[in-house]
């Protein structure tokens, strides 16, 4: 691996280490598809990276395991093969920074990774102070005042503090690294108790240490005990938050979660907020309300890395076991009624792709970040449940069959089994019956728990989103069948499972899209009526903000909104027009949650946007102010989708469409690609001919009643790009 050195302007060293630079293709040869760093050019303050893409689109930087950036791309033939681009901001980092390319495969959808890169930094106004706490020791007990001890490595630090159980921070004295504060255990009573240090340095760098967990005075540790889990249901932190910080949307939740039930619930930082951190007393309040309705909560958590599977490297573990000890510094600091029950682990490595082809070391190092987990659960004496969220393949396909662990070889699915409290399968399959079916993947994770004992350790999960863009809907998900298809096949898991001790009951992914799903599509559906609800929201709490990426994509932010049922989604309006009211006919898009991608959009063109947020009863609150931007330009010419109609033909949905030039109207031969919507899911390459029309269709549709569209994903063609902002009939749909 070539290794160089760079001096840039303002003090940052660089190394760069581990490029990936391949050679090029044997004339002839077909590459399979790739993203690749190739090399990387220094400027003050800037890294440019580069690399290059076979048989992929959307290439993005996953930088330090925290964030993902796009990447510029070139690809002016359209076949999905050209250069990327990057400039990576140094000016905030230090140490080694580790750096993935990412694309997503042009026939599949999957993703697609690079080699990493290493960026060896030397940047002092970056350094942030190392702070550890060093006594008492971890699982001491304390029944006398004692010094916690606290060693900082930093020239210049300012504050050193530390807190016990999420209480007031209290000054450490000290210096030249070595820093103390008294812990006197009569002031905290018979209490397990966390042990947190912070240190803020001269240049406001702020650094917490690992926790130490403590027994103070006659306290002892509490295990874990099992409870059922039906219906459990996972809710992702665009909701999550809203429970959190807008009580009125637990009137929403009320409507689709029983009491008895299991939530889920999204606890990482979303939009610049943390209801760990600091919405506490708010989070406390939801967790309370919803135990005052016989529902159980369990905290769902990643590794504490961006994307979440890199929580299962070695080198990222720290962060894995820094996610768990926020849940339970929060429960320590809280109340009985106000705690946790669990905490559901999201990691799921196996999307790396060497998790297969390097085995056993992935499926090892995965065991590794869950037992240095459950450690720390272990040490702070909290009894909260510990349940991975596992695939229903970890028992059977070839990459997890065999796996060495504690001196025992056998299948990774009950290696962790064997590690945790319980597991939630994602068991998405569509169907209960057969061999693929939902009941037949689970029933050897059941049959494992019953032989070690394990009550209550299995949670069986299915699949309500719309996945057709990443996977195959015919088979994963409820989405094109309905609810009633779902409860019937329901059914049929309860009946097989329920002489079981180990099933813990069914969880369903998610929140959201279950919300969404109606009993069947079609003229027929019906959807779960919400709570009454006569007031407007609330405008948004911030204006948005927004920020041109290149020529056709807009990125927004904006404030949230409150209401007293739930925000449903936030209309984001756009116009060329400065000064317009929101209506129809500038509708651009409806988000979810407090930011939104604008794409497909006209080159070197202003843009104003105003965000309207509309609440689960079709309320429309008020227009937020509105903000101007300006797209970048390009050498490339828009297409669009002149007109699209969806009809229905001896048991399928047929698509015919027209692509063309957006400024003459003259047609375009593109590469289109799309799915069917709804009751369908298909997806379709297809290529539009001389006159710019493309025909698709659909699967067999299975149901008798139904509705199906067609959306377009991509479209393609040389020297152009889609301005898919100005198609036209987007939202037609056939009804049967």
């Amino acid at each position: 691996m070539p290794l160089r050195f760079s001096r840039i302007s303002g003090g940052l060293l660089l190394a760069l280490t581990g490029v990936a630079a391949l050679p090029p293709p044997a004339a002839g040869a077909v590459e399979p598809p790739s993203v690749v760093i190739d090399s990387a050019e220094t400027a003050p303050g800037v890294v440019r990276l580069a690399g290059r893409f076979t048989g992929a689109y959307d290439v993005t930087l996953v930088v330090g395991g925290e964030r993902i950036e796009r990447a510029r791309v070139s690809d002016p033939d359209a076949d999905d093969t050209g250069t990327w681009s990057y400039d990576l901001d140094t000016r905030d980092l230090h140490g080694d920074v580790e750096v993935y390319a990412r694309a997503s495969d042009a026939r599949t959808r999957y993703g697609v990774w690079s080699r990493p890169t290493t960026l060896r930094l030397d940047n002092p106004a970056a350094r942030a102070p190392e702070v550890a706490i060093t006594a008492p020791a971890d699982g001491a007990r304390l029944s006398k005042p004692t010094p916690i001890r606290v060693d900082v490595r930093d020239h210049d630090v300012r504050t050193v503090r530390v807190r016990v159980n999420g209480g007031p921070w209290t000054r450490a004295t000290g210096a030249a690294g070595r820093y103390t504060a008294l812990l006197t255990p009569s002031h905290h009573g018979d209490v397990a108790a966390s042990l947190e240090a912070e240190a803020v340095d001269a240049r406001g760098h702020v650094s917490r240490s690992a926790t130490r967990y403590v027994l103070l005075g006659t306290a002892e540790k509490e295990r874990p005990v099992p409870h059922r889990q039906d219906r459990a249901m996972w809710i992702w932190e665009k909701a999550s938050y809203n429970l959190v910080l807008n009580p009125g949307s637990r009137r929403l939740l009320e409507t689709v979660l029983d009491p008895g039930s299991t939530i889920y619930l999204g606890v990482d930082v979303h939009a610049g907020r943390d209801v760990i951190e600091d919405a506490r007393p708010r989070l406390r309040d939801f967790v309370a309300w919803a135990h005052r309705r016989g529902m159980r909560v369990h905290a769902t958590v990643a590794g504490g890395t961006r994307p979440p599977y890199l929580g299962a490297l070695p080198r990222y573990r720290d962060r894995a076991v820094r996610e768990m000890e926020r849940v339970l510094n929060y429960n320590l600091s809280s109340a009985p009624e106000q705690r946790f029950d669990g905490i559901n682990v999201d990691i799921e490595p196996y999307i790396l792709p060497w998790f297969a082809s390097a085995k056993p070391e992935p499926q090892i190092q995965w065991l590794d970040t869950l037992r240095a987990m459950i450690a720390r659960r272990d040490a702070s004496g909290q009894p909260l449940l510990f349940g991975p969220a596992v695939p229903r393949w970890l028992d059977v396909s070839a990459c997890c069959t065999a796996v060495p662990y504690g001196g025992v070889t056998r299948p990774l699915s009950e290696h962790v089994q064997d590690l945790s409290d319980y597991i939630a399968i994602m068991d998405y399959r569509d169907t209960a019956d057969g061999s693929a079916g939902i009941i037949a993947q689970a029933a050897g994770e059941l049959a494992y728990a019953e032989r070690i004992g394990k009550p209550l350790s299995v949670v069986v999960g299915v699949e309500t989103l719309d996945i057709a863009t990443s996977g195959d809907p015919s088979s994963i998900t409820f989405r094109e069948e309905g609810r009633d298809a779902l409860e019937a096949e329901l059914a049929k898991v309860y009946t097989a499972f329920s002489a079981s001790p180990a099933f813990a009951g069914v969880a369903l992914h998610h929140y959201d899209s279950y919300r969404e799903l109606p009993t069947v599509w079609g003229p027929s559906a019906r959807w779960p009526d919400p709570p009454a609800d006569a007031g407007p929201p609330t405008g948004v709490a911030s204006p948005p903000t927004a920020t041109a990426f290149e020529h056709a994509t807009v990125d927004l932010a904006y404030g949230r909104a409150g209401d007293d049922t739930e925000v449903a989604f936030y209309e984001v309006h756009r116009s060329a027009r400065a000064g317009f009211t929101p209506g129809a006919d500038t509708l651009a898009g409806r988000a979810r949650g407090l930011t939104h991608t604008d794409t497909g959009l006209l080159p070197g063109t202003a843009y104003h946007y105003r965000v309207v947020p509309v609440d689960v009863a079709g309320n429309r609150g008020p227009a937020s102010a509105p903000v101007t931007v300006t797209t970048g330009g390009t050498g490339l010419r828009p297409a669009v989708v002149e007109s699209m109609a969806v009809t229905l033909e001896n048991g399928v949905a047929r698509v015919r469409l027209r692509v063309v030039d957006q400024e003459t109207g003259e047609p375009v031969a593109a590469t289109v690609r799309g799915r069917f919507t709804f009751s369908a899911g298909r997806y379709v390459t297809v290529t539009a001919d001389a006159g710019g029309w493309a025909t698709a269709t659909s699967e067999t549709l299975k149901q008798a009643t139904g509705e199906t569209g067609f959306a377009v994903h991509r479209l393609t063609a040389p020297d152009r790009y889609w301005a898919g902002a100005y198609d036209r009939d987007r939202d037609v749909t056939a009804s049967w």
